[in-house]
């Protein structure tokens, strides 16, 4: 019988699966990491934004589009003074965002956010205040830990009740809402009278100040970034092309060169005034601090593999209630640093903070920034950039005259796009 020689050739369908999971490889790389040169860095980075990984990119593009949009309508939108003011008017938005982003990364959402930062800010001032004489250092540590003892109790409740987040961050909105109706009474106020409290958000640090802090924070970044970039590939690990370091460290020098160059620009009226706001040093010594521990600690990696696969995470031994827990934490803890600066800014707290209103724009500002409402995708500074783009658009608003109606609606349909480009990039990937 003759024999049949039968010669096995891969199949169309096999040899697309075989290209497609190539390509699912790279775009599970950041592009620093997955190029071997600015070329490729340059081409991986096209590939992502055509699968739908865009990062900042429709956040930046925003950006750009209001300020065109602003300064077209009146001139005074991109002058040093307007933006300074535009920066610090942004504080807020931009912490209460950076909180939401931790259970916005687990597919969760915090609706207390707004009045926790009212809470924070009352018990602050009430012990700052002259009745009872605390150091402006103890009150402030004081309400922070008051604050992450409400997202610990919170989180407690969510995670080991299992009770949905929307309820119970619900039921926390008017809770403390009341807790901070009865500490101050129908219509109370508490003053602010300790200088040092009040100068977060209205003191500015001296031109040469500003210099100096950023030559330091510029380096130390750099320093930072190169040896662990060369680290890496000494150890022969995946790591960015040299040049790619270079520009990352060029880019924040670049950065930096430019906010103090703004800052210290004169912006008085009746008076000079010069230097970076200290509420702005704030707000970037938290995006620090949080982009660290997301991007570089155990416990973020934890909270993008629950946020990605709460099952998958589960089996490979990650404690679910604890970490989920951990992040209603650190969101109340981030509410109490934006009812600092709230309290700051205003030089005092009354019953007239709109928590409901700051809990939507803190939901806005995080998702305008680009973090995923579905979970498993999303940085700090989304959550500042979102910030940024809410307070453009009441600031732009605001100086054209605008009633607050058309403000609501504006950033309304900002929101819509944002989280539609986030429907779209996601269905994108879900296709591929």
């Amino acid at each position: 019988m003759a024999r049949v020689d039968e010669t096995v050739e891969p199949q169309e369908s096999e040899v697309a699966q075989t290209e497609e999971a190539a390509r699912q490889a790279e775009l599970a790389l950041p592009a620093e990491l997955a190029a071997g040169s600015v070329g490729e860095y340059v081409r991986t980075s096209l590939v992502r934004i055509k699968a739908g990984e865009s990062g900042v990119l429709p956040v930046v593009g925003g950006l750009i589009l209001i300020s065109i949009l602003f300064e077209s309508l009146d001139s005074k939108f991109l002058t040093a003074g307007n933006l300074v003011n535009l920066l610090v008017q942004a504080a807020v938005f931009s912490l209460l965002a950076m909180g939401e982003v931790f259970v916005l990364l687990l597919g969760e959402i915090d609706l207390s956010v707004g009045f926790v930062a009212g809470v924070g800010g009352v018990i602050m001032a009430d012990l700052a205040s002259p009745a009872h004489g605390w150091p402006w250092w103890s009150a402030i540590t004081a309400a922070l830990l008051a604050c992450a003892g409400i997202g610990l109790l919170q989180g407690s409740i969510i995670t080991r009740i299992g009770l949905p987040s929307f309820v119970v961050t619900l039921a926390g909105l008017l809770f403390w809402q009341g807790v901070l109706l009865k500490i101050l009474g129908n219509g109370g106020t508490i003053t602010i009278q300790d200088n040092t409290i009040n100068n977060i958000a209205s003191a500015s640090m001296s031109p040469l100040a500003g210099w100096i802090l950023m030559i330091v924070l510029v380096g130390l970044f750099g320093l930072t970034q190169w040896r662990h970039d060369s680290k890496r590939r000494r150890a022969g690990l995946v790591a960015p092309p040299p040049t790619v370091t270079l520009l990352k460290i060029g880019g924040a020098l670049a950065g930096g060169v430019a906010l103090v160059l703004l800052c210290n620009h004169d912006r008085g009226i009746f008076a000079p005034i010069r230097g970076v706001p200290w509420v702005v040093l704030l707000v970037l010594g938290v995006l620090v601090v949080w982009t660290i521990l997301l991007g570089r600690t155990k416990l973020g990696r934890y909270f993008y593999a629950i946020g990605g696969n709460a099952e998958a995470a589960r089996r490979a031994g990650v404690n679910l209630p604890t970490i989920r827990t951990t992040a209603f934490m650190l969101c109340s803890l981030t509410a109490g640093i934006a009812g600092v600066v709230y309290t700051s800014r205003l030089r005092s707290i009354s019953t007239s903070i709109d928590g409901g209103t700051l809990v939507l724009y803190a939901v806005a500002a995080a998702v305008i920034g680009g973090t995923s409402l579905f979970g498993g995708r999303g940085k700090a500074l989304h959550g500042v950039l979102g910030g940024i783009v809410i307070a453009a658009i009441y600031n732009g608003m605001g100086l054209k005259g605008y009633p607050a109606a058309w403000q609501y609606m504006v950033t309304a349909l900002v929101l819509l796009a944002a989280v539609t480009i986030d429907a779209l990039s996601r269905r994108g990937r879900v296709e591929a």
